[in-house]
């Protein structure tokens, strides 16, 4: 994989699907910025995985919805490398509950860790690429942000949002040379699906036309590849890691 910026900050990377996309950008040849929220131990440790493969990595702890920590995060990687390359909105939590029964506080709050953070670093990230007319930014969003999920209407919302707004930034950034991405995964195997049953795994599997859940590296692959200079031509696309699921 080809990359002409040196160096990446991944959001929410401490572990599951942002460890993962840490670890290949790493691979191939980027600074790796690893942020995490709570996950100092988790954080520390995939930083010496990182290094001892060769790579290079740093750790930045900040809550991606504080804007000003986020602010003063980009600032930090900038003073520090010169320059900040490549972004991957990542970090997101979830809260779910029917929505007959969701209280606009449980909304509101995956919206601001979701959404509202997505963008605050879209817009950072904006204002200091287009200085060098380079950049490119991958929003991980999710195969539920384009289909719906009953007991989701705040993560979807949240997922949703940040499909649309992507294309927006795309637009506004295109004609200063900085891209921006969407990749959506669908069931992925992590830390959070390892605690399901095998009757709800097979459940899970029977609805996908591969016949299996993902793995976080095929989600960091697709990440990777968005990223790089071979999509020097692709902005304001949703790249689908989902098995087949949803192919409209």
């Amino acid at each position: 994989m080809k990359f002409s910026g040196k160096n990446v900050l991944v959001t929410g990377s401490s572990r599951g699907i942002g460890a993962e996309i840490a670890r290949t950008l790493a691979s191939f040849g980027l600074k790796v910025w690893v942020n995490y929220r709570s996950g100092a131990t988790e954080a520390d440790a995939l930083k010496n995985d990182i290094e001892a493969s060769g790579g290079t990595a740093a750790v930045i702890g900040f809550d991606v919805s504080d804007e000003a920590a986020f602010v003063d995060a980009i600032k930090t990687i900038i003073d520090s490398d010169g320059e900040l390359s490549y972004l991957v909105n990542n970090a997101g939590i979830t809260n779910d509950k029917l929505a007959l029964r969701m209280k606009t506080e449980d909304f509101m709050s995956v919206i601001n860790a979701n959404l509202t953070s997505t963008f605050i670093g879209s817009r950072e990230f904006f204002k200091t690429a287009r200085k060098k007319k380079f950049g490119s930014v991958v929003n991980i969003a999710s195969i539920v942000g384009e289909t719906g999920n009953a007991g989701q209407t705040n993560y979807t919302a949240s997922k949703g949002g940040v499909i649309a707004m992507t294309k927006s930034f795309a637009l506004e950034a295109a004609t200063s040379g900085i891209r921006y991405n969407i990749v959506t995964p669908g069931f992925i195997s992590t830390e959070m699906t390892e605690v399901l049953s095998d009757e709800v795994k097979e459940t899970l599997n029977a609805k996908i036309p591969m016949s299996r859940m993902g793995q976080a590296r095929e989600v960091a692959e697709a990440t990777a590849f968005l990223l790089s200079d071979h999509a020097s031509y692709i902005t304001g696309e949703t790249l689908k890691v989902n098995g087949g699921m949803n192919m409209a």
